[in-house]
């Protein structure tokens, strides 16, 4: 992998001379929300493997009044925190590699951060956790239904439209960037593959049954690949 200090070689452009000291400070958050995104998704994998999450609104909410934590993690409350670890490293990504390819770079970064708000809109984490906590079963016939056919919408929501959204355009994000981070030189030759390799297997939203979680889960392991060795390449341009 050539080092870090490649910037300075950008064809036709001074400002790459100082790009490590005027950003070394996005650098440095972005290897770190690499690493932390990295054990939040071997987090995510744990708590799925031990602790099945219930598939119906009643048992959502009976896991929110009995283990509210739990409750959080099987909603993928930790999926939103890595949404904002993301979103910092895309822009690192971008101010790393931009001379190489600003247009198709410009367009990524913006297509994914708009994923990234379509999934904030798509996960009703806490809507569930009020729901939960107020739900009982002792209710009026009439106030439980209605309960219950609003969890029923949430949880359907949550695999809706919005979400689907946040997929394709992260999906497309790694086709468009993976080229430039090649180009740049800044990244080993299994990086690039590893962001080709999760791009593909990303095609099939994890939304689309048994084949899209099989797709997904195949592509959580170029992904976390991707995430740590970016993280160190973001770590040498930091200092």
């Amino acid at each position: 992998m050539r080092e870090a200090g490649a910037l300075r070689t950008s064809p036709g452009t001074s400002p790459g001379a100082n790009l490590k000291e005027k950003w070394k400070g996005l650098f440095l958050c972005a290897s770190i929300s690499s690493i932390l995104m990295f054990a939040f998704i071997i987090v995510q994998i744990l708590v799925y493997s031990i602790w099945s999450p219930p598939g119906d609104a009643e048992g959502m909410y009976r896991l929110m009044r009995e283990n509210w934590l739990l409750g959080l993690l099987s909603m993928d409350f930790l999926y939103i925190v890595d949404c904002v670890l993301l979103a910092i490293i895309y822009l690192g990504v971008y101010m790393a590699v931009r001379d190489w390819g600003e247009s198709s770079m410009l367009i990524a970064t913006v297509l994914g951060l708009l994923g990234i708000a379509a999934y904030f809109a798509s996960n009703p984490v806490f809507e569930m956790l009020y729901l939960g906590r107020t739900y009982d079963p002792a209710l009026p016939q009439e106030a439980r239904s209605a309960m219950l056919g609003a969890g029923r919408g949430f949880m359907e929501t949550y695999k809706g439209t919005a979400f689907n959204i946040y997929y394709v355009l992260n999906t497309v994000y790694l086709f468009l960037a993976t080229p430039v981070m090649r180009k740049s030189g800044l990244f080993s030759r299994a990086t690039i593959i590893s962001g080709f390799a999760a791009a593909v297997l990303m095609v099939i939203p994890s939304s689309a049954g048994t084949l899209g979680i099989v797709f997904s889960l195949a592509s959580l392991v170029p992904w976390m690949f991707w995430l740590f060795q970016v993280s160190k390449v973001f770590r040498k341009l930091s200092t």
